[in-house]
């Protein structure tokens, strides 16, 4: 696909390390240890910082900072879904209180927040491109025994704002054993997502492009949106639910049915989970169901599961299940395509 190698140069060309600020951010530990650094940004209870006498990104486990000084501009959250943007502090507190953050806004507002109801902090960058997270993934599974190869990409782009975050994920598969021709799927991934004034509401646009060979499809296009809500967002977990409405055309393989094209208009409801614990394991769900309103009866079901483990600064190991199910395909052709891959994957930007 097309659309799926963009994606991989513009990944490849992100991920080339670039110009870090001064590095004079202080973090005091709560067993007293002090820690000069550039603090990059905070996501599933780990806090990741550069220190100059270590290669690399560090990771320290949120939960046992006590201090933090920077007067670098961050976007803060909160597990209430309140969003900041601001230079961070800790102020004064006597003993026994919970540990505060102060965030002094642009317009010279101070803002106090227990440091246990931060979720996520993201360093703001003078230029556009230093503002990108992401990763990279590869993948190969042979067996000797049916001559059975596998091959797996994967590439992810997120790019978070205060309010609003954009983010694109692009995944690929090719398998081949002997006495069987050769199987792909390609599946890329665009959303768009802004919070709204109430606390951990948010609305979603999405597009999702699909080609699978297994299931006869040469394109399957879906795109839609919707109004979705945090259930939990915290240092441990996220979980969300969304639904609206999305329209899908599918065209399947010209040589098999000449010039077959279906559209449907389609309800969507659809559910995130992430689970992690610090720095060493995370385990990401997606799904979506599409019921079809313009064909009775029909449901579409697409899922994406991935578990990582870290094994050495930014390199992680990952095993993943992907699936996609239709519950009335067109005559002679598969109602699914499901499968499962291994790999390691390398993350760029602020992690």
């Amino acid at each position: 696909m097309k659309t799926g190698m963009a994606v991989l140069c513009w990944s490849l060309f992100l991920a080339v390390p670039l110009l870090a600020r001064e590095k004079n951010d202080v973090i005091i530990m709560k067993n007293g240890d002090r820690i000069t650094c550039e603090i990059k940004g905070l996501a599933s209870d780990t806090l990741y910082v550069r220190v100059d006498y270590i290669l690399g990104v560090s990771s320290i486990e949120w939960s046992k900072v006590d201090h933090v000084e920077s007067k670098q501009l961050f976007i803060v959250k909160t597990q209430d879904g309140l969003v900041y943007s601001g230079m961070l502090s800790t102020p004064e507190s006597s003993g026994g209180r919970p540990v505060k953050i102060e965030i002094l806004e642009p317009s010279d507002t101070r803002v106090e927040i227990e440091k246990s109801q931060i979720i996520k902090m993201d360093e703001t960058a003078s230029t556009i491109w230093q503002r990108f997270n992401g990763d990279i993934g590869l993948g190969v599974i042979y067996s000797k025994g049916n001559q059975s190869t596998q091959y797996n990409f994967s590439s992810s782009l997120n790019y978070p704002r205060e309010r609003w975050s954009a983010g694109a994920a692009y995944n690929s598969t090719l398998s081949s054993s002997t006495g069987r021709s050769p199987a792909t799927r390609n599946e890329l991934n665009l959303n768009l997502e802004r919070l709204l004034r109430w606390n951990n509401w948010y609305y979603t646009g999405l597009a999702d492009f699909l080609q699978s060979s297994e299931q006869g499809i040469q394109l399957q296009s879906v795109i839609g949106g919707g109004i979705g809500r945090y259930l939990v967002n915290d240092n441990r977990s996220m979980v969300s639910l969304y639904g609206g409405l999305v329209w899908q055309r599918i065209n399947y393989q010209q040589m098999i049915v000449p010039s077959l094209t279906q559209n449907a208009a389609s309800a969507l409801i659809g559910s995130e989970v992430r689970l992690f614990r610090f720095n060493k394991t995370n385990l990401s769900i997606s799904a979506t169901l599409l019921p079809a309103i313009t064909e009775s009866g029909r449901v579409h079901f697409n899922l994406n599961t991935s578990y990582y483990v870290k094994l050495w600064s930014n390199l992680t190991w990952n095993i993943s299940f992907y699936g996609n199910w239709d519950n009335q395909p067109p005559p002679t052709f598969s109602g699914s395509d499901y499968g499962s891959s291994s790999g390691v994957s390398w993350k760029f930007g602020n992690r």
